[in-house]
């Protein structure tokens, strides 16, 4: 018996090394408990990966953003995450340091290296040589090779288009009011050339998996809200370089909205690209947008997200987590169904 014991023990090691758990979340203000990442401390992941608005800074002061940072920094459930799990960052509108703020926001630069410091970004990274925090990183487990890559959408993205309710006619399915329309000038800039030459060369980059980390949302539909559907030309873009460097394995995370959802985006020729929304650390909202790609959720209450990558069945389970630590979302995808088959 002794035997067959100490064989279960190495099997379940064995079956344990073959994984990388990463779990993420948006929407962290710095004046509340955040219980959540105790929850995520709890699970012990390989990595946490925070999708922005990490903290709620809103200023042109640079001061008021350190002073929130520091905040964040004395709560003791993100003490206790730190001494859990590696944390990884990009950010959205609130921590770049005002709504809906894009490239004219005049502290980007100021924001950026406070952004760095707070995450103890190391001093040779290449976040330091390039305008912007985006960045990548390959986890390799025996033969197979995941890949995370983190977008900044917000230090190159062109102003974005006000609905006009005079001049824009509104669909009887939106119940609330529009804030934008799509962007439809062919020189408006989500991501900046630079950023998109950089994400060409990581996706030619052979990996298993692919995690893109943007910190709006990518495959829902048009809601009216802050996402990649304001501007319809880059995300053209991005489904053209992902079918030009035959990136195979590719899945979207994101955050921003209060809310978690789990849409899927089908096109001919493409395999199916999902986008795990967590949004609601501790930030919640009274409604979920419409939204025809949803597939599962919406979950309201405070949650985080988890990617679980089992390299020995090759599959990846995307996972909705509440506070109560019950799972709202739950869905297996095997790698050979984000295959392109020809």
């Amino acid at each position: 018996m002794k035997y067959t014991f100490f064989f279960c023990v190495f099997l379940c090691a064995i079956c344990h090394a073959q994984n990388v758990t990463i779990a993420f979340g948006s929407c962290s203000h710095q004046d509340q408990p955040l219980p959540i990442l105790r929850n995520i401390g709890d699970l012990k992941p390989d990595y946490f990966v925070y999708l922005g608005d990490n903290i709620y800074g809103d200023s042109r002061d640079e001061n008021v953003l350190k002073s929130k940072y520091d905040q964040l920094a004395k709560n003791p459930n993100f003490d206790y995450l730190k001494t859990q799990t590696t944390i990884l960052a990009t950010w959205d509108d609130h921590d770049f340091g005002e709504n809906d703020a894009g490239k004219y926001y005049p502290l980007k630069d100021v924001s950026k290296q406070l952004f760095l410091s707070f995450f103890e970004e190391p001093k040779k990274s290449e976040r330091y040589q390039h305008d912007g925090i985006y960045t990548s990183y390959l986890f390799r487990k025996g033969l197979k090779t995941i890949q995370l890559i983190l977008l900044d959408t917000r230090t190159f993205r062109s102003d974005l288009t006000r609905f006009d309710a005079q001049r824009d006619q509104k669909d009887s399915s939106f119940f609330y009011d529009l804030d934008y329309v799509p962007t439809v000038s062919s020189d408006s800039s989500f991501l900046g050339n630079e950023q998109w030459n950089w994400l060409r060369k990581q996706l030619l980059k052979k990996a298993d998996v692919r995690i893109i980390g943007s910190s709006t949302q990518f495959g829902h539909s048009y809601n009216g809200y802050e996402s990649w559907n304001n501007f319809p030309s880059e995300k053209k873009h991005m489904f053209e370089l992902i079918q030009e460097t035959k990136a195979n394995g590719v899945l979207f995370i994101s955050g921003d909205v209060h809310y978690a959802e789990l849409s899927e985006v089908r096109m001919p020729g493409f395999y199916p690209i999902y986008d795990l929304t967590a949004s609601g650390i501790s930030q919640s909202w009274h409604f979920a947008t419409p939204n025809t790609n949803r597939i599962e959720g919406p979950v309201m209450e405070n949650h985080f997200g988890l990617i679980e990558i089992d390299c020995r069945r090759k599959s990846v389970g995307l996972s909705i987590i509440d506070g109560t630590n019950t799972v709202r979302i739950n869905q297996v995808i095997p790698w050979k169904s984000l295959r392109f088959t020809h």
